[in-house]
């Protein structure tokens, strides 16, 4: 085999093309640990107890692109009984960070509903801090399917 110049020329192409092979986007998803440090994070050192929060979502999302949700807190939102701040966040997500909303006395009630996009079936979970450093976490399984099958 000899090599020729058309040969040369497409060795080096080929050799020069290999790398941007590498660059190719894949889909990329959190790890778990990502997810356990955002609660930490969020909880300030302390265990999220159940209660007070509750979590609206479907249990089959057809489309993953707009998935409504909605969170509420039994509070009065008084000084005694006041939240802070509540995450949404999705374990399963690129980046689990949902959104976060920052409530005052002025909120009236401690109620969120937004759409969130899903990339594949996940827990979606919710975490209300409370002003007096309490943390309290709901959790919900979304089943995200494809083309709309429904199962």
């Amino acid at each position: 085999m000899t090599l020729t110049r058309r040969r040369a020329l497409a060795l080096f192409a080929g050799a020069a093309a290999f790398p941007a092979l590498q660059l190719v986007p894949r889909p990329a998803f959190a790890a778990a640990e990502d997810t356990t440090k955002l609660i930490a994070d969020f909880a300030g050192g302390k265990e999220p107890q159940a209660g007070k929060i509750k979590l609206t979502a479907p249990d089959i999302a057809e489309n993953g692109n707009t998935v409504p949700i909605a969170i509420s807190v039994e509070s009065a939102m008084t000084d005694g009984d006041m939240v802070a701040s509540v995450m949404i966040l999705a374990d399963g997500n690129p980046r689990p960070e949902v959104a976060t909303f920052h409530f005052t006395a002025l909120s009236g009630t401690a109620a969120a509903t937004t759409r969130m996009r899903l990339a594949k079936t996940q827990n979606v979970i919710a975490l209300a801090k409370m002003a007096d450093g309490s943390v309290y976490m709901d959790k919900k399984e979304v089943k995200v399917t494809i083309g709309g099958c429904g199962g």
